[in-house]
């Protein structure tokens, strides 16, 4: 009993951790929908969105291995690769995020005659839920994956494979789940207050698609004139995200120092 607490915990500290980049995405995303609708998008979506990863739980312990099956090949002068089911669904996240990240910050720097930021295109709530429900599907892959590793039975004394603890790893899905929908709220209207924390989340988001991009050349064994992709790992993303904050931090404090030195300066001027 005491094993499949320590068990829980861990999968819900994995669902936590892995799921920061997708609740980043589902609180950006969630903006498009309109105002009055906001709220409800991000919790139906994301209430949908368990659902489905745990009946994307059931398919992944079921057919794990036909997934994992090469579907077809490339090999041309510049560029090899094997791909599979698991490396084309992260390489269309990854390349849909850099997308989605480039996009709002291409719309950021747009500036219409009164000089400011033009609103974001709105989109109904129904396709807002559908982008939502869709990238967290994909964003779900590798912490299930990692979830099916954490919460194996081992094998038993033939050498069959034992199963898993499936009431805790569906459990952890579900407080996981409760997780992101009492903090989508917070976290947009944190963005929200604070705009400059929303550049900031967008190079964020760019990250994570570059990160989902190389993870998937890397499962796919993709090369490029003969060089193999690496995956960036956990550690380099958050070495780099820690990287961002700290700058945006000192930036900050940097550019209201600046600010206050101007004003003095003004003051000084105006009196003489």
């Amino acid at each position: 009993m005491l094993d499949q607490i320590v068990m829980l915990i861990l999968l819900v500290l994995l669902q936590a951790v892995l799921g920061f980049d997708n609740l980043l995405y589902i609180s950006l995303e969630s903006q498009r929908a309109p105002e009055a609708d906001q709220s409800r998008v991000r919790k139906l979506g994301i209430g949908i969105a368990v659902g489905l990863r745990i009946v994307l739980l059931f398919v992944l312990i079921n057919l794990v291995q036909i997934l994992q099956q090469e579907w077809f090949t490339v090999d041309t002068h510049f560029m090899s690769g094997s791909f599979n089911f698991h490396s084309i669904v992260v390489l269309f996240g990854g390349a849909f995020i850099l997308y989605t990240a480039v996009k709002e910050i291409i719309h950021m720097m747009s500036l219409e005659e009164e000089g400011q930021v033009k609103d974001r295109k709105q989109a109904s709530a129904g396709k807002v839920i559908f982008w939502i429900v869709l990238m967290n599907l994909i964003f779900s892959f590798d912490s299930i994956l990692s979830a099916m590793a954490l919460a194996s039975k081992g094998q038993h004394p033939d050498g069959t494979h034992a199963g898993y603890h499936m009431p805790v790893m569906i459990l952890a899905i579900l407080i996981g789940g409760v997780i992101m929908i009492t903090l989508a709220d917070k976290v947009t209207k944190f963005l929200q207050k604070n705009r400059m924390y929303e550049v900031l989340g967008l190079f964020v988001l760019f990250i994570v698609g570059i990160m989902l991009l190389t993870e998937g050349a890397h499962l796919a064994h993709l090369k490029f004139f003969g060089n193999a992709i690496s995956p960036m790992t956990k550690t380099t993303f958050y070495f780099v995200i820690t990287v961002l904050f700290l700058t945006d931090i000192v930036q900050g404090r940097y550019g209201k120092k600046i600010a206050a030195e101007k004003l003095r300066k003004a003051r000084l001027d105006k009196h003489v």
